[in-house]
């Protein structure tokens, strides 16, 4: 019994992990265009 439930809190944390993966690139990739937009409306 608490082998299943290692593994369900294992897969839950692994999620938490991907899931927090996408929303962190998200945002460096916002950031990234953002400041890309900012130096070419200084030019």
């Amino acid at each position: 019994m608490s082998s299943k439930r290692a593994m369900r809190q294992a897969q839950k944390q692994a999620y938490a992990k991907h899931r927090s993966n996408i929303t962190n690139s998200r945002f460096e990739l916002k950031k990234k265009i953002l400041t890309k937009n900012k130096e070419v409306k200084k030019k």
